[in-house]
């Protein structure tokens, strides 16, 4: 993508190819603390870039990162993405993994999209339900006058999702009680998936997670599911 396409639509098509969405942007102010730009250069904008489902799967599965054997392979696949496309906005690329301390991902997520607080401890988004998460985001100094005005605009707030939850079956379906709607007890999750017991979260995926009825079209496919499954285990 070269700089002159810095806008919304020239984003779009560069994330498609990869199996990404442009989630949304925001205009930063002075508290949001971003880094230096390259030569100077003052953010005129934050996008932010992510998945929903299994879209990026077959992109990333192909991918030397999937293959390799070494740590974080889909970090390290979304890393070379961003800095990629923040070399040719002349901007610079921040990532969820980076850290301590680290980036407020889930509050500029709020700044772009509807996201709701789910009884998981995850945002809840009304389409994508739980199925949905930020790669990266992009601090461009570039902004088109036409992005400017869809940006300054606020986010309007969907329908409350989960308080109208019938019975809220994702508090339920976890085996070990792993989530209270308060806390998540993240020691008796791993425990779990590291006995014979918890061989179906493992293959599949979370069990409260997939409890949700919202967005179940977004599932992550059964490979994807088990991907992120073995990493929460391999680092508890």
């Amino acid at each position: 993508m070269h700089r002159r396409h810095g806008s919304r639509a020239g984003l779009e098509q560069a994330l498609v190819q990869h199996g990404l969405r442009l989630c949304g942007g925001f205009l930063p102010t002075a508290g949001d603390a971003l880094p230096a730009l390259p030569d100077g250069q003052r953010a005129a904008v934050v996008w932010l870039a992510g998945q929903a489902g299994s879209a990026c799967w077959a992109a990333f599965a192909e991918s030397p990162f999937h293959r390799d054997g070494l740590p974080d392979p889909m970090d390290r696949w979304s890393k070379s993405i961003g800095d990629a496309l923040a070399r040719a906005l002349g901007g610079v690329a921040l990532f969820p993994s980076d850290g301590p301390p680290y980036h407020p991902f889930q509050q500029w997520g709020r700044r772009c999209e509807p996201l709701q607080a789910s009884p998981l401890m995850l945002q809840i988004h009304p389409e994508f339900g739980l199925w949905h998460a930020y790669r990266f985001a992009l601090v461009s100094p570039l902004l088109e006058p036409g992005d400017w005005s869809a940006l300054a605009a606020p986010v309007v707030p969907a329908a409350e999702i989960c308080s109208r939850c019938d019975g809220q079956p994702c508090l339920r379906a976890c085996p070990v009680q792993a989530f209270t709607g308060n806390a998540y007890r993240a020691q008796a999750c791993a425990a779990h998936l590291h006995q014979p017991q918890g061989r179906e979260c493992m293959g599949k995926g979370c069990q409260a997670r997939l409890a949700c009825p919202v967005g179940v079209d977004y599932r992550y496919v059964p490979e994807h599911a088990a991907f992120h499954m073995r990493a929460f285990a391999r680092k508890h």
